[in-house]
């Protein structure tokens, strides 16, 4: 029944498409995309888009520039795919406004140029295009291509979270928490994560967790904690990895298991996250769920304080003034503590000073000896 259904609309359709209306070619044109009720093909699915897009049909046009910018059925090519993206959000399709502004926003295809992915966001947004009325608001929130404005960030975030946007909740939740644009007001924070949760977003089920972790807001509860920590980890969320490993590492919320603590730190730390990187480092250097290993946690320490973590720089000083897993070098363990200090760390001012007096002893030591000599 279902393939005689597919046969009829399908001969209806070719009918009308070879007829030139155009939104019978775009459909056409979409059932080989589909391969519905025939076999899938590209290179069938841009022939018919192409004869409703040079018609004006908006939907071909976006959906057109989609398959020249992923070269499906027709060779890969940016620019093409702008061209057909801006013939439809010309014509006001506020989809296609808004695949201009992240192009724009991203210098894709085109040069990046914050003010012109404002501006098409701004056009999407005002149709309700719930995705250009979140960019809208980040690009507020961080002042690109419009003036830094908190207020207008909110203003465009509740338009988008008031349709459902789960992206739109969770920035509207950061914003209730930070007190950014809002009165500060981490009940209400909570309720926008909980919504954007709610969906599956991973980062508003991590805001979730810290806030049960914390008993911010929510009765505190480390098994809640863990809950949504781990929703967020098996989305491959690198901070509820981190959180989720922590967790493990402390037995709260569950039974303390280091296997499993590095093993959830491994995860973030293989994605560049800092925190998991010297978190893993720890474990190696206390043979915490691995079998210890200086050289790897030197290594992972290392990683992490490249990226400017303090207390990762601050551990790689003391290795190296150690010895641990190479040579002594002062020097390189007196950058790394000066790396630390510079933001603040209290242990590598210490350390510093201490080197410092030390030095200093030192120094008065040998001149003493100096003058007896002489």
């Amino acid at each position: 029944m279902r393939n005689k259904y597919y046969a009829t609309a399908l001969e209806e359709m070719q009918l009308l498409a070879e007829q030139g209306d155009p939104d019978a070619q775009y459909n056409f044109g979409g059932m080989f995309y589909n391969g519905r009720g025939v076999h899938q093909d590209d290179v069938q699915a841009v022939a018919w888009y192409q004869k409703a897009a040079e018609q004006g049909h908006t939907d071909a046009q976006r959906r057109l520039g989609y398959m020249c910018e992923e070269g499906r059925g027709i060779q890969k090519d940016g620019t093409q795919a702008i061209a057909w993206y801006r013939k439809a959000a010309d014509q006001g399709d506020a989809r296609a406004q808004n695949i201009l502004g992240v192009r724009y926003a991203k210098g894709q295809g085109v040069t990046q140029d914050g003010a012109q992915a404002a501006t098409w966001f701004r056009k999407a947004a005002v149709q309700g295009n719930a995705n250009a009325q979140v960019h809208l608001g980040y690009m507020y929130a961080k002042g690109q291509g419009v003036p830094q404005d908190d207020k207008q960030a909110v203003a465009w975030y509740s338009k988008a979270a008031a349709q459902g946007d789960a992206k739109a909740q969770n920035n509207l939740g950061v914003r209730y928490g930070r007190g950014q644009g809002v009165p500060q007001d981490d009940a209400e924070a909570v309720v926008w994560y909980r919504k954007a949760a709610g969906q599956g977003h991973a980062r508003a089920q991590n805001n979730l967790g810290v806030r049960y972790a914390k008993g911010q807001s929510v009765p505190q509860d480390d098994k809640l904690a863990v809950a949504w920590f781990r929703k967020a980890a098996v989305q491959g969320n690198t901070n509820a990895q981190v959180h989720l490993g922590v967790m493990y590492a402390k037995g709260q919320g569950l039974q303390q298991n280091y296997i499993q603590a590095v093993a959830w730190c491994r995860k973030a730390a293989d994605q560049g996250h800092a925190e998991a990187q010297y978190n893993l480092g720890s474990m190696y250097y206390y043979g915490q769920g691995v079998q210890q290993d200086d050289t790897q946690a030197v290594a992972w320490c290392r990683k992490a304080a490249e990226q400017g973590h303090a207390d990762a720089q601050y551990n790689l000083g003391v290795m190296y003034y150690n010895g641990r897993s190479c040579l002594p070098d002062h020097a390189q363990a007196l950058a790394w503590c000066q790396k630390a200090a510079d933001q603040g760390h209290g242990d590598a001012l210490a350390s510093l000073k201490w080197h410092q007096h030390d030095t200093q002893l030192r120094i008065e030591r040998a001149s003493g000896r100096m003058a007896k000599a002489s």
